[in-house]
């Protein structure tokens, strides 16, 4: 009675079969990555300004929003949305390379940043980013990615 290693009485094979493990795991891949790219392409794109090198100068397109809700442009008061639309339509013409840093305070409703972001759009101004003020890192919290 001696029995080879994998072969049962039958005659059939006795080991594990893996080939459908190895299919549903590539097919469970494909289906990750095709969904992980729909999530990207759904976020808010922005362009975060660099630093300026040492030959050129870039222009900031410098939006402010107090706690009230109030606009200022470079330091200086906006009556309205289409003042500010208008602002930036001159500012855009001026520079074709125009950034703009929306530096609101975190009291200012959310749908009115988003107003001000969409005068920006526009505007023409499609390079938009967001000033904020560092702090210390929470206790237990990882490093900040570079």
């Amino acid at each position: 009675m001696a029995a080879s290693a994998g072969c049962d009485d039958a005659g059939g094979f006795a080991g594990i079969n893996v080939t459908p493990l190895v299919d549903i795991t590539l097919v469970l891949l494909i289906v990750f990555m095709v969904t992980a790219r729909l999530i990207v392409s759904q976020t808010l794109p922005m362009d975060l300004p660099r630093a300026a090198s040492a030959g050129e100068q870039q222009i900031v397109f410098a939006v402010g929003m107090d706690a009230s809700g109030e606009i200022s442009v470079d330091s200086r008061r906006v009556s309205s949305d289409a003042e500010l639309l208008e602002l930036g339509r001159k500012a855009r013409g001026s520079h074709s390379d125009l950034r703009a840093v929306i530096h609101a305070d975190s009291a200012v409703a959310h749908g009115r940043v988003v107003r001000v972001m969409d005068l920006l759009k526009q505007a023409g101004i499609g390079r938009i980013a967001f000033g904020v003020t560092p702090t210390t890192p929470e206790p237990g919290a990882g490093a900040p990615a570079k």
